[in-house]
């Protein structure tokens, strides 16, 4: 169990270290900007927080000082959920609000700070076990771990109240997303503080929860690891969405080449160039690929068979449109085979029937074109 403990402590120092270094990349042009400043300052309470957490893990005293690390951790940890909320009000608050309530915050931290200090040196922190800070009946301790604990919570609710109706208040995107990865860190954090709570008090009633004791570093770890990437955010976001959405085009650029290669290869003027494997340019070669599907199903209406296809989706429980993709697809399919051959069905489509559809919206257009070319991917494995 010491071992999970230690191992979220590392994976939440290692996480906190990487936004640090990763926000410090950026200080010659973001120095003089008050919000980065402050955030530099989070990002380097949370290192300290999770540095002597895992040295504490260690049992060894600081500095020849029992328990310094624990003390030290649980200080800064204050220290960096104060900051943090300052952050939030620099990115969403009014000037005159977010000084106003910086200066609450900051008289906040620095009396549960005094607080904490003073709860454990009354209850001769230095000269206690370890073990004593997972939880204990001694009163002053019990009082100290409490009172820590709130320290916590509380900023994860005020955090998690106020992400909400400053991410529908922002224009900024990824300052958007910030604060929506922001309002979920603060719910992982507080479930960390629950199971934290439940830790101290069973540790306190003699009761042994057994494994269920590392639940709180999970929680903490997942969390730390979130709270590293919404503070960077502003940063990674924007490229990340851009790395999404081309992952996303390719994905159905891909998709749609079972049904592209064989409308191609029975009718080759469709292409406006010749086909290739490159990538680059990819939104102009969907469009291209999706445009050339359309040029090569009209090419097909001679043979298209309307009365074909109907009910060839293997899934009983499938959608209409579901249905109708595999339909299309099986006709499409049947077309090819009957171009080859020049066999012209009785009961044929014309001009007048074949755009049911509206492609005037590319996303739709893509959408359901998707689902054909998936329809006959399955119709050409089965075949």
């Amino acid at each position: 169990m010491n071992t999970t403990r230690t191992l979220c402590f590392v994976i939440a120092s290692l996480s906190s270290y990487a936004a640090l270094v990763y926000r410090l990349c950026q200080a010659r042009r973001s120095w003089k900007d008050g919000a980065y400043r402050t955030l530099i300052a989070t990002l380097l309470l949370q290192c300290l927080t999770f540095t002597m957490g895992a040295l504490a893990m260690g049992g060894a005293p600081l500095l020849g000082v029992g328990n310094l690390a624990v003390l030290l951790m649980h200080l800064s940890a204050v220290a960096f959920c104060v900051s943090a909320q300052i952050i939030l009000l620099r990115w969403a608050a009014a000037d005159e609000e977010a000084v106003r309530k910086t200066r609450y915050w900051l008289i906040t931290g620095i009396a549960l700070d005094v607080l904490l200090t003073a709860l454990f040196l009354l209850a001769d922190g230095t000269g206690r076990p370890a073990s004593d800070f997972d939880g204990t009946s001694e009163p002053l301790l019990l009082t100290y771990l409490l009172a820590f604990i709130v320290s916590q919570a509380i900023p994860c609710v005020t955090i998690y109240l106020q992400c909400g109706p400053y991410a529908r208040m922002t224009d900024n995107a990824s300052l958007r997303q910030a604060l929506r990865l922001l309002s979920v860190t603060a719910v992982v954090l507080f479930l960390y503080c629950l199971a934290r709570t439940v830790n101290i008090l069973t540790a306190a009633f003699g009761v042994d929860i057994g494994p269920w004791k590392v639940a709180a570093s999970v929680f903490s770890a997942a969390g730390i690891v979130m709270l590293s990437l919404s503070l960077t955010n502003s940063s990674w976001g924007p490229a990340a969405t851009r790395l999404l959405e081309w992952a996303r085009t390719y994905r159905s650029y891909r998709a749609l080449y079972p049904l592209w290669r064989d409308l191609y290869e029975s009718s080759p003027d469709i292409a406006l160039e010749p086909p290739g494997a490159a990538v680059s340019d990819l939104d102009y070669r969907l469009h291209r690929r999706v445009v050339e599907i359309r040029d090569g199903w009209r090419d097909l209406r001679p043979y298209i068979d309307r009365t074909a296809g109907e009910g060839c989706d293997p899934a009983k429980e499938a959608s209409a449109e579901s249905r109708q993709a595999f339909t299309e697809a099986a006709q499409i399919k049947r077309a090819l085979q009957a171009k080859l051959t020049d066999t012209v069905p009785q009961n044929n489509k014309d001009a007048g029937d074949f755009d049911d559809r509206d492609t005037s919206n590319f996303a739709a257009e893509l959408a359901w074109l998707t689902q054909v070319a998936a329809a006959y991917s399955k119709l050409d494995k089965a075949s």
